[in-house]
């Protein structure tokens, strides 16, 4: 199942097998404008659902990155170290942040489908 959720925050998690990808949507970076800095999480780091996980840091202002769902963080984008436009120039696939195992994949039903997230950014 290769499926991608999204948080009111505006984050996404694309769920392949037990392993979660997360990033922050196009909505976010275009609110944000150039992102300038991010901080990743580190690799073995628990995270529960609605934690602070990364922080990214544009022209306009920091913000932080909550993870969607709960998990251990697998892998941290390091490219976004040296080049964090990645993450405006493609916020839903190079500009992912980082990868996590899923503690509980129930969790993924809270959060809103692509069409439901669309809708969502609609009204804002």
């Amino acid at each position: 199942m290769n499926e991608t959720r999204f948080t009111d925050q505006h984050e996404w998690v694309r769920v392949d097998g037990g392993e979660g990808t997360v990033g922050i949507t196009r909505y976010a970076t275009e609110q944000l404008g150039d992102v300038v800095y991010v901080e990743l999480p580190k690799i073995g780091r628990s995270l529960a659902k609605g934690a602070e996980a990364a922080v990214v840091e544009s022209v306009k202002a920091a913000s932080e990155i909550y993870a969607p769902v709960g998990g251990s963080v697998t892998a941290a984008n390091e490219a976004l170290n040296d080049d964090p436009a990645k993450v405006n120039a493609d916020p839903e696939g190079e500009g992912w942040f980082f990868k996590l195992k899923l503690a509980n994949a129930a969790e993924l039903s809270a959060l809103m489908t692509a069409g439901q997230y669309a809708d969502y950014v609609k009204g804002l």
